[in-house]
C-alpha cells in the first residue's frame, strides 16, 4: 500500500444476505457487492467516498468464501482504476470517482 496504489484481499462470506437470491443453489457474489468492496477500499486508502462508477466490467464470477485481490490505482485527481483478481485471473475492472 502506498500513494500510487492500494491492495487488499476481499472474501465475501457464504452467509452474506445477498447470496441466496444470486443465484439459488449456485450463489455468485453480485457485482454490486464487489463495487461495495471497491468503495470500502477507497475509504480505507484515501478517506474518500465513492461518488460515481464511471465504468465497470465483470469478466468472471467470484464465488462465496473465495479470496480475491482488489487493487486501486490513481487515474487522475479524483479518479481511480480498480481490478479484482483471483489467482492472477481478472474478475472485474473499472474506473470510479471519489469525493471527500
Amino acid at each position: 500500500m502506498n500513494d500510487a496504489g492500494f491492495e487488499q484481499v476481499v472474501c465475501i462470506d457464504g452467509g452474506h444476505p445477498a447470496l441466496p437470491g444470486h443465484f439459488p443453489d449456485h450463489p455468485l457474489v453480485p457485482g454490486v457487492i464487489l463495487l461495495e468492496q471497491v468503495a470500502l477500499a477507497l475509504r480505507a486508502w484515501r478517506g474518500q467516498r465513492l461518488s460515481e462508477v464511471v465504468e465497470a466490467k465483470f469478466m468472471a464470477p467470484l464465488l462465496p468464501d473465495e479470496a480475491a485481490l482488489l487493487r486501486l490505482t490513481e487515474a487522475g485527481a479524483v479518479r481511480f482504476r480498480f481490478e479484482i483478481r483471483r489467482d492472477g485471473s481478472l474478475l472485474a475492472r473499472g474506473l470510479v470517482e471519489g469525493a471527500t
